[in-house]
């Protein structure tokens, strides 16, 4: 879709275009392609940057059926919307306290016997104070290779023998068991699939029945079928990008989902050899004029993307000139007729003609993924296609 403004409404000075039927349609697209029982749409960091309580719907809106965060504050903020689908957190402060959580209905990812403890202690508080009438949900991650959080191996059978003893003491469910997988090569990925396959083996043993078993996010949920199992979770791609190197959005199907723009603040003329920006890392190369853009690293914008990354202004695309500043950065525009108040687009949906966020990661060393979580609260958001 060509995303623009009413006519006679002028371009915002700093904004986040944020197509949501783009998003429902490649929640749909990927659930066809992976052909799971579930799929988790991974909202965190307020939705890899996109908003997450708008982007939550629109997700379920396109037939995922679990919604996903790192951490409870996250999770509370989508009950606290109204959103009350099946929702899993995984990530947690030492000194949380489940209870709220509990109550909420939010599945709890659990990484250590302690914190399984923790959970069980919580939900008898819960009840004892006439709050709760039923057990709290965990799904238990195992650690498989990526060294960061989840039980590891030699822990695993005193984990499970203590989640069963809980569950027969009617304080929790396991709903789940999961992991992660690196993507650091092939045999990598598939031996960390042999050892979460494992682990499942011996949850079984420990007589642990998990109805969701999930190994696969975005990558893997492409590239490994072995690593789907029964749930996938799907970050990066639902936001319309690609996980995979060589392998575009439109190779996988999908749209992206942000158009990150902007206005045109000012324009100047200037005779050769100007120097701009901090530094003078860029110098013009003849009379020129000069357009200022009034997005910077406060934004989000990496400033490592200096000198490199491009930009679209009034149909054209440019390159970044000179040093990216906290609030603004400047363009060569030679002698295009860009005016103030041109609309601005760092980045967007390539089939429509302007640069990608795969564009500005290159630019920048970094991956997509960054690209759009960095980008900061001065930059507004406006939804379109409601889905």
């Amino acid at each position: 879709m060509t995303i623009g403004h009413p006519a006679g409404e002028r371009a915002d000075f700093r904004e986040a275009v944020i197509d949501l039927g783009a998003l429902a349609a490649n929640v749909a697209h990927l659930r066809e392609v992976v052909g799971t029982e579930h799929v988790m749409a991974v909202v965190k960091a307020n939705a890899y940057g996109h908003g997450a309580v708008e982007c939550a719907r629109a997700a379920l809106a396109g037939g995922a059926d679990w919604l996903g965060v790192a951490d409870l504050t996250e999770a509370l903020q989508l009950r606290d919307a109204g959103i009350d689908a099946p929702l899993l957190a995984w990530l947690h402060d030492p000194e949380v306290d489940f209870a709220p959580a509990i109550a909420a209905g939010v599945d709890i990812g659990v990484s250590s016997v302690e914190q399984l403890e923790a959970v069980a202690a919580a939900r008898r508080s819960l009840v004892e104070r006439g709050e709760l009438h039923g057990q709290a949900f965990v799904q238990l991650k195992l650690e498989t290779g990526l060294s960061r959080n989840g039980i590891s191996e030699p822990q695993w059978d005193a984990a499970f023998a203590r989640a069963r003893a809980l569950e027969q003491a009617g304080d929790i469910v396991v709903r789940g068991i999961f992991s992660h997988v690196s993507n650091a090569s092939p045999d990598d990925d598939r031996a960390a699939v042999a050892v979460y396959s494992r682990g499942l083996d011996r949850a079984t043993a420990a007589g642990l029945t998990p109805e969701l078993r999930h190994l696969a996010a975005s990558a893997a949920a492409l590239t490994i079928p072995d690593a789907r199992f029964n749930l996938v979770r799907l970050g990066v791609t639902i936001y319309g990008l690609s996980p995979l190197a060589g392998r575009s959005s439109a190779d996988l199907g999908l749209r992206p989902v942000m158009t990150l723009c902007g206005s045109v603040a000012a324009v100047r003329r200037v005779p050769s050899g100007t120097g701009v920006s901090y530094d003078y890392t860029y110098r013009t190369s003849g009379d020129t004029s000069l357009a200022l853009v009034p997005l910077g690293y406060a934004e989000g914008i990496p400033r490592h993307a200096s000198n490199r990354a491009p930009v679209s202004i009034a149909g054209a695309t440019f390159r970044v000139s000179g040093r990216i500043a906290m609030d603004q950065f400047v363009v060569d525009i030679d002698d295009h007729p860009v005016q103030v108040g041109d609309r601005v687009v760092l980045f967007g949906d390539p089939a429509t003609g302007v640069p990608s966020a795969d564009d500005w990661a290159e630019a920048a060393g970094t991956i997509n993924y960054e690209i759009v979580t960095r980008i900061g609260a001065r930059v507004r958001r406006r939804y379109v296609g409601m889905p």
